[in-house]
Formats: C-alpha cells, structure tokens, sequence
C-alpha cells in the first residue's frame, strides 16, 4: 500500500508520497502550483509553466497519485531540493511563507505529534488500546504526545473553555469520565452520543480532538466493524458540527454517518485520517 501524506497549506492539500527506492517524500507539483497561485485550474496551469520553464523538466518525475476520482494517475513530483526551485520559478507573492511554512511542518509539534499518531498505527500498537473507555484515551494521548507535553496521558486538575465554551470542571471530571465509560456504544447513534460527551468533557490540556477521534474510530470499528473516512469531512461543517452538538447531535451524526467506510484495514483511509484530524484542529 502506498504511503502518502497530506499538509494543507490556506486549505489547499498538499500531497506527498513516499518512494521506496529513493527513500524520500515527494511532492505533487500540482499542488504546490495550486497553493501559491490559488489557480482555478492548476494542472493546466503547471503544464504551461512547465513547458516555460526547462528547469522543471529536469526535477520533475512521475510516481502515482489518487485522484479525485479514486483512481491513481502518473503525476509530477519533485523532491525537498527540487521544490525550493518550484517555489522559486512559479511567481507569486505567497512564495517566502510557503516555502518558511514547508520547512517548519518536519519540525513542529504538531507535525511531530502526527508522526506518532502514524507510528501508534504502523507499529499495531493500537490494537492494544483498551476501547471505549477513558484509559484507552489516555492511551492513545500519552503516546503521540508522549515527549512533546509533560501533561500527556494525564487527566487535567484545572478549568479550561474554548470559543467562549466551558467543557466539564476538573473537580468532576473522574466522575463524568467514569460516566461516559460505561455509555453504551451498540449502536451508531450510541456511539456518537458518547464521542459527543466525551468531547464536552475534553479531559486534557491540549490535544483532546486528535486523541478522541482516534479514540471513536477504535469504538466503531469494535463494534460496528466501521471507521470514519475524515478527508469525506469538510472542515468548517465539522467544527460547525461539534459547536452544534451540545445542544443538537444531528449534524455532527449525519457527518459521521455519511463518511462511514467498512474498509477499517485501509492503510490510506487511516493515515488520510491523520491528516485530516490534525487539519481540522489547524489555525486559520
């Protein structure tokens, strides 16, 4: 199975590839077209500055690439040193950022942070997290933040509120969490109701969504023998969604229920989910 990744750059998705042979990510170089151009038609528009430009001819290789339409195609790709001499031959004024924005994604905490959750798969280490429960939670928290936060894997003792919001008080946090953990979870609109709590309760400091959803993909799979295909989910009707899901569960159920795949042992649909999960929680 082919290994991929996607950064997203002002909510363009920027996809890489990993090649055995070379031993090195790859990036689409339509992509990084779209991304500093914002063109309405970036393959057309690489093609042209392609032809333009005879230095691209000389970096650029071919390796398959999914499409839109779920079929994997020949696509240009260029390397870490060959994308420095895209950025700098394609004009644009998003140039020094994109390029400062690429550097940085190896090195940031959250990039890190994805990486882990890549490892907690990739290792099978995730089929020994306990499931449902707010220990598996924990699991799943002190491990791809395990070195990056002194918190990880701990259960917060302070109050915290986000966008004006107050999630569950620390003083009753073990009970909610205990609460939750015998919430049923036989049947889709169960599990969404407890993924929905779960969040209300948001028991750590940092990193509650990309450790809960991670955390309901494992209650799904277990017993309705489905995961959540995330890059099926735009990312302002997912915040919108959960925002909504205090007080109304049917936006953030239908979401779910309409990006439902049985193809829980897809490696792509995983670690596409990664990607995803760690897009949402992006600043704009």
């Amino acid at each position: 199975m082919q290994k991929t990744s996607i950064r997203f750059f002002e909510d363009v998705p920027v996809r890489a590839v990993w090649d055995e042979e070379s031993s090195k990510w790859w990036f689409c170089a339509t992509d990084i077209a779209e991304a500093l151009t914002k063109s309405k038609n970036p393959r057309s528009y690489w093609n042209k500055i392609k032809n333009r430009k005879n230095e691209l001819l000389t970096i650029c290789r071919q390796l398959k690439l999914k499409a839109r339409d779920g079929k994997f195609y020949n696509t240009d790709v260029v390397d870490e040193s060959g994308l420095n001499t895209v950025i700098a031959l394609i004009p644009s004024k998003k140039s020094e950022v994109f390029a400062r924005w690429m550097k940085n994604m190896e090195t940031s905490l959250d990039e890190k942070s994805k990486q882990k959750a890549y490892e907690l798969f990739e290792s099978g280490l995730i089929d020994n997290i306990e499931v449902g429960t707010a220990k598996g939670l924990q699991q799943i928290h002190g491990y791809i933040f395990g070195g990056l936060y002194d918190f990880a894997g701990q259960i917060r003792a302070v109050n915290i509120a986000k966008g004006g919001f107050a999630f569950a008080p620390a003083l009753y946090l073990d009970g909610a969490l205990t609460h939750i953990g015998k919430m049923p979870e036989s049947t889709l609109e169960e599990i969404v109701n407890k993924y929905i709590e779960m969040n209300i309760a948001h028991p750590f400091m940092e990193g509650n969504g990309r450790s809960t959803r991670i955390w309901l993909d494992l209650i799904l799979k277990k017993n309705l023998k489905k995961c959540v295909d995330w890059s099926r989910i735009d990312k302002k009707d997912y915040l919108s969604a959960m925002r909504e899901s205090v007080d109304d569960p049917q936006k953030i159920y239908s979401l779910i229920k309409t990006a439902l795949t049985d193809d829980i042992y897809n490696r792509e649909i995983i670690m596409k989910g990664i990607d995803y999960s760690y897009y949402y929680e992006a600043e704009e």
